[in-house]
């Protein structure tokens, strides 16, 4: 029989609640090495597979995409095995797909490499549909957003050190290998390119390994599955007179808030070494700016930790966000770009502190980590409020809105180039409005009827 996920009761229930805690905090910190990699892998596959810059950004287009391909058959996956051995195969489909990298780099082949993302993120499709409900609904609804900051905190501080150290293994002599290049004939620039895309072999060799040994760990480990969402009073009678999980409004708002969310979330991320490069900042430096988005959102998470339920709602919360998304992306698009500092930064690998160059726009783009930090823990529990029985099915659609961060980074790979890279991020600004209308009205949409705002 399944074990009911609810509200610690009791020093036993207490050490499994920390535990369970714990242990999908874990999920999250490999979320975030595995995702957040994407920053670095495009302009290193750029460089690797001589690629465009439009060419490139279908790294994170193959990597999210399958989220929406894959996060329906992830929900049958976890019906039918349980959560634990879903997340089992979802880490195992996760090893596959690093696996593949190690062909996709001897051969030099772009397509291999999409297909290792696209496999890649299926597993995490898996992994994510069984641990958001999971820590959502662990306990009080209140304190929801709380708990999925803490797992933020675990997400993004591996996300800002997961680049660090494929770029210290793969770009570590970025500037010089680009100098040199330039100045090899067609075979020894051949050589060179084909070294370079081996560099890759070691890193995901060794996460093939963990990814595998995870695995294997998580059939010990004491994760009780979850049947449904805890009952509330308004829970069974609102769920039980649903037929069909489209009769649930704020759920498919959520999921569309989601989809703009993880769009501008991956702009930020995945395009500011671009970015940087565009505007004339070395190589050396620009291969830290993706770590820089992070560490923004990491100080974001602490404050929801802090302030949310206790001083600010999560709704309100999310609408704040939304408002200085705005802002920041209009300080983005405005700020000279020969406007720039220079900040002491550290080197992850050497520990040591080294200077890089950092132009107030790119500032702003890495603000925006600060202001997309508690969209997805707040949506998430106003989105599955009162989905019961639906559950699993909700957390799938909601899984389905990442596609959002497939489609917008194109949709900025295209405006950059009928624009500028600069004037690209203009895109953030439709993006937060949605959030702001989810905040503020969305999430107590019931029908669809057209009511009153």
């Amino acid at each position: 029989m399944k074990q009911q996920v609810g509200f610690p009761q009791g020093p036993e229930m207490r050490g499994n609640y920390i535990l369970s805690i714990a242990v999908i905090g874990l999920f999250f910190f490999i979320f975030g090495f595995v995702t957040w990699l994407n920053g670095i892998l495009i302009p290193y596959l750029k460089i690797a597979c001589e690629l465009s810059n439009f060419q490139a950004l279908f790294v994170a287009f193959a990597f999210y995409i399958s989220y929406t391909l894959m996060a329906l058959p992830s929900s049958w996956v976890l019906k039918k095995t349980g959560f634990r051995n879903g997340m089992m195969i979802g880490l195992w489909v996760m090893a596959l797909g690093t696996l593949i990298f190690i062909p996709a780099a001897l051969l030099r082949t772009y397509a291999i490499f999409l297909l290792g993302l696209f496999v890649l993120g299926t597993g995490l499709a898996i992994l994510q549909t069984a641990s958001n409900p999971y820590i959502t609904i662990l306990g009080p609804r209140e304190t929801a957003a709380r708990r999925i900051s803490i797992m933020g905190i675990c997400n993004k501080l591996a996300g800002a050190i997961a680049p660090l150290i494929l770029a210290y293994f793969i770009l570590h002599d970025g500037d010089s290998f680009l100098k040199n290049l330039d100045a090899l004939n067609a075979d020894a620039r051949l050589a060179a390119l084909d070294g370079l895309a081996r560099r890759v072999i070691g890193p995901y060799l060794v996460m093939t390994f963990v990814l595998f040994a995870l695995g294997l760990f998580i059939r010990k480990a004491p994760l009780p599955d979850i049947e449904t969402e805890p009952q509330t009073e308004t829970s069974p009678s609102i769920s039980s007179v649903k037929t069909s999980i489209f009769q649930f409004p704020h759920l498919i708002l959520g999921v569309i808030t989601l989809f703009f969310y993880v769009g501008i979330e991956v702009i930020a991320g995945d395009t500011i070494i671009r970015y940087g490069l565009s505007i004339g900042v070395p190589l050396e430096s620009a291969k830290n700016f993706t770590s820089v988005v992070l560490i923004a959102m990491v100080i974001g998470y602490v404050l929801g930790i802090i302030l949310i339920p206790r001083v600010i709602s999560q709704n309100k919360a999310l609408a704040w966000c939304g408002l200085l998304g705005i802002l920041f992306t209009i300080m983005i698009t405005l700020i000279p770009v020969n406007t720039r500092m220079t900040i002491p930064f550290l080197d992850f690998m050497t520990l040591n502190s080294v200077k890089i160059v950092l132009p107030y726009t790119c500032l702003f783009v890495g603000f925006l980590g600060l202001a997309n930090a508690l969209v997805w823990p707040a949506v998430w529990p106003l989105a599955i409020h009162d989905l019961g029985r639906f559950i699993k099915t909700g957390s799938a659609l909601l899984i389905m809105g990442i596609a959002g961060g497939a489609i917008l980074p194109l949709v900025w790979g295209y405006l950059s180039d009928i624009w500028s890279p600069q004037q690209a991020y203009w895109l953030g600004v439709p993006c937060y409005l949605f959030i702001i209308y989810f905040a503020l009205w969305g999430h107590k949409v019931k029908s669809w009827k057209i009511q009153p705002l």
